[in-house]
C-alpha cells in the first residue's frame, strides 16, 4: 500500500482506517504519509484549511479531527447538494474551480487560507486555474497540495515543473562574492515537491532577501580559483 508511517505515528491514516461508516472518504493510500509530512506542523494551531472537491463530505470531518478545534475548514464543490456538510466549523462554497470570477468572490469571503488541498475535478486546466488564483493568496508559511495529478504527460505537472525551475534562478550581487538576489518567486516559494499523483508547494514563513554561499575554513585546494 505504500504507507510508511504506522497508525500511531499518523493520526490521519488512523482516522481513515477506522472510518468505516458515515460520510465517504476516497483517497489513495499513499497520500496519508504526504499529508502528515507537510501538514503536521499545523496541528493544534489556528489554521484555515480549504479543500476543493467535497463529494461525500467525509474528508471535511477528517481534516477537522486532525487539525483540531482551532481549525476552520472551507470546502468548495460544484454540486449544490454539498451544502449539507456546512456547520459551525465548516463553510461550504458552491462554484466551479475553473471559474476565475468564482475565486475572486471566494477570496473576498474568507480571512485567509493556510492550507489548500485540491481534490476537485482533476482536469489539468482546473488545477492550473485554481493554483494561479489561490497560490498568491495563500498565507506565508502555507502549503498548497494538489492531488490526482495523473499521467506522464499531465499538462498541470508540466506547468508546475516550469515553476520549479524558477527556484533555480541566480541573480548575482555585484562585488559581494557568491551571493544572489532573490526573485519575487523565490522570495515567496520555499519549495516544490513531487510525489506519485501529488504536487506540494510550500511558501516561506519569512521571505529571504538574498541567497549566499559563504566559505568557512582556512585550508583550500588551489585548483579552484577564488570568486
Amino acid at each position: 500500500m505504500g504507507v510508511s508511517l504506522s497508525a500511531s505515528m499518523n493520526p490521519l491514516w488512523d482516522y481513515f482506517q477506522k472510518h468505516q461508516d458515515g460520510h465517504g472518504i476516497w483517497k489513495w493510500e499513499h497520500y496519508f504519509e504526504i499529508y502528515h509530512r507537510h501538514f503536521s506542523r499545523f496541528v493544534g494551531q489556528k489554521v484555515n484549511v480549504l479543500e476543493v472537491g467535497i463529494y461525500s463530505g467525509g474528508s471535511l470531518g477528517m481534516w477537522r479531527s486532525y487539525f483540531g478545534e482551532k481549525s476552520h475548514i472551507y470546502g468548495v464543490d460544484i454540486e449544490e447538494a454539498c451544502r449539507v456538510y456546512e456547520n459551525d466549523y465548516t463553510s461550504v462554497f458552491i462554484g466551479d474551480q475553473a471559474d476565475r470570477a468564482f475565486w475572486s468572490t471566494f477570496r473576498k469571503s474568507v480571512e485567509g487560507i493556510d492550507i489548500i488541498i485540491d481534490d476537485g475535478g482533476h482536469a489539468p486546466e482546473q488545477q492550473q486555474i485554481t493554483l494561479e488564483e489561490m497560490l498568491p493568496h495563500l498565507r506565508p508559511g502555507g502549503v498548497y497540495l494538489c492531488e490526482d495529478v495523473h499521467s506522464v504527460t499531465n499538462r498541470f505537472c508540466g506547468f508546475v515543473t516550469g515553476l520549479a525551475s524558477e527556484l533555480n534562478g541566480v541573480y548575482p550581487i555585484s562585488g559581494s562574492g557568491v551571493e544572489s538576489n532573490v526573485s519575487p518567486f523565490q522570495a515567496s516559494i520555499h519549495s516544490i515537491h513531487f510525489y506519485p499523483y501529488v504536487v506540494v508547494i510550500e511558501k516561506h514563513g519569512v521571505s529571504p532577501t538574498r541567497l549566499s554561499a559563504p566559505k568557512h575554513g582556512t585550508a583550500w585546494q588551489p585548483f579552484l580559483s577564488e570568486t
